[in-house]
């Protein structure tokens, strides 16, 4: 892919980030309210939870985020290829 192009998707990139971002906080805090019944994730240096709680909630983190980014940046992906006919990876 030219460097213009790989310029162009920048901004396509970072959004998506954002967005993922914005996305996987929402969905690990309803599933945490859910699950445990509070409205936050505990961090580690929470003393009134245990050590397995604060793992799994890390966990539950780490894996919606992966997801959820994966998720948006290849639709990002997808739409930048249909707007250019260009795969951004390429």
């Amino acid at each position: 892919m030219s460097v213009g192009r790989k310029i162009a998707y920048k901004p396509v990139g970072l959004a998506s980030g954002m967005l993922a971002g914005a996305m996987s906080g929402a969905i690990v805090r309803k599933v945490w309210s859910t699950a445990a019944g509070e409205d936050e994730t505990p961090d580690a240096l929470r003393l009134d939870h245990s050590f397995l709680e604060v793992v799994l909630a890390a966990a539950l983190q780490g894996a919606v985020f992966a997801a959820t980014s994966t998720a948006v940046n290849r639709l990002g992906a997808l739409g930048f290829r249909r707007a250019t006919g260009v795969w951004p990876g390429d």
